[in-house]
């Protein structure tokens, strides 16, 4: 039962979480030269090449256990109740990362006036839509095997 629908929502769901531990949330070009933000840290790139000014481990480490929580919940199809429930604990997770970001652009040199927004802006709410087509997928396979138990 591995090839349900939700299985491949919660799969794309963790893989745009983890493609949020590599992909920029937003870069900003100051005179010392680009800074760019990603869930790992603040990073700078200048004349001798990339540093990085601020880790945000915990940040980086709570995005990894929120898309490990999605990829391990696929395997949890025999109990549908329990798996909608932790994917409702996931979506509470992907919001608590992107407060976590949003608080980490603000410490940003300069703040986050004048940065334009990449990709990694928009990968927690993609994540989240992810999350809710799952739910929906697990709430068609709940009706279905109630009418199919009232058939019998």
């Amino acid at each position: 039962m591995i090839q349900r629908v939700q299985s491949i929502w919660l799969f794309l769901a963790s893989l745009t979480l983890f493609l949020l531990l590599i992909l920029p949330i937003l870069t900003k070009t100051g005179s010392a030269g680009e800074l760019w933000f990603q869930v790992g840290g603040l990073y700078q790139k200048a004349n001798q090449g990339t540093k990085q000014l601020a880790a945000y481990t915990p940040l980086f480490g709570f995005t990894i256990f929120t898309g490990l929580i999605c990829l391990v919940n696929i395997f949890n199809f025999k109990n549908r109740t329990l798996q909608k429930r932790i994917i409702l604990l996931a979506i509470i997770f992907i919001i608590v990362i992107i407060a976590g970001a949003a608080y980490y652009a603000q410490t940003i040199p300069g703040g986050i006036n004048g940065a334009s927004f990449n990709a990694g802006t928009y990968l927690p709410a993609v994540s989240i839509l992810f999350c809710v087509l799952a739910i929906r997928g697990i709430s068609n396979d709940e009706r279905l095997i109630r009418s199919a138990d009232r058939l019998r």
